[in-house]
């Protein structure tokens, strides 16, 4: 059976936490009903990864549950997918008081931790120390999802989606229009227009980056040749522009939330 604690906030709610062989879990519901995810379990299902979440039997007011719950990892994987504007006060709240509180000693500290904490102190020693060196290991992987997680969800954005796309799709992500978003390209020495069509320059032209399809109009009378990007196309935009200090829209913003 595991213990719940939980955690109250005056303008988020409460969020209940649970400790899994030493790592603190949160009840999934909880944490996608704070972040304005309408169908929770849906939430979970397409937001959180397998590996990051599990179900706990936990003693509830209305008996023994089996509750959803995720690890940190997924918690910042629903953080990141909320539109909700308190998702940036969420994840402050939960780093800086939630976590630091369950990780005060180095371990959630159940009764039956500290009953036998008194009867052998040694044996309490010998394991806050094994978990402050694994607290730390946590704590270096967590920053560095933090500082990794809004290229990661760009990237599955995009590799989720096998197909050619158009500029237009592409100067979306941008916040630009796609004559702009073209110029720009022209500028960085990406491609060049011939008659209507963008093409790339010769660097650029091997490398499967695009691809000319043609369009029929006026009833077959006529065709028109485009240019539609591959996903390793977009790949490369993506890191070209993130050489020159240009983000999607979707890493812009302090938190990303």
């Amino acid at each position: 059976m595991n213990e719940l604690q939980v955690f109250q906030n005056a303008e988020l709610g409460s969020v209940r936490t649970v400790s899994i062989a030493g790592i603190p879990y949160f009840v999934g519901k909880d944490v996608a009903d704070i972040l304005g995810y309408v169908n929770t379990r849906d939430a979970l299902a397409k937001r959180v990864d397998e590996e990051d979440k599990g179900v706990a039997i936990c003693d509830t007011l209305g008996g023994k549950q089996e509750l959803v719950v995720i690890n940190e990892s997924g918690l910042y994987s629903l953080i990141l997918s909320s539109k909700q504007p308190s998702a940036k006060k969420f994840k402050r709240w939960v780093t800086s008081e939630v976590l630091p509180s369950i990780r005060q000693h180095g371990v959630y500290a159940s009764n039956d931790f500290l009953e036998k904490s008194i009867q052998d102190p040694e044996w309490a020693i010998g394991v806050l120390k094994q978990l402050k060196g694994k607290n730390d290991v946590i704590a270096m992987k967590n920053q560095q999802i933090l500082e990794m997680a809004p290229k990661v969800s760009y990237y599955d954005l995009i590799l989720q989606n096998k197909s050619v796309v158009n500029i237009n799709q592409i100067a979306k992500d941008y916040g630009m229009s796609a004559r702009a978003f073209n110029q720009l390209l022209f500028d960085f020495g990406v491609q060049y227009k011939q008659g209507n069509q963008w093409l790339l320059y010769q660097q650029h032209a091997p490398n499967g980056y695009t691809q000319s399809v043609t369009q029929l109009v006026n009833s077959g009378k006529k065709s028109v040749m485009h240019t539609k990007w591959t996903q390793k196309g977009r790949l490369f935009l993506y890191d070209l522009l993130k050489s020159k200090n240009i983000f999607p829209m979707i890493e812009r913003g302090d938190d990303n939330a």
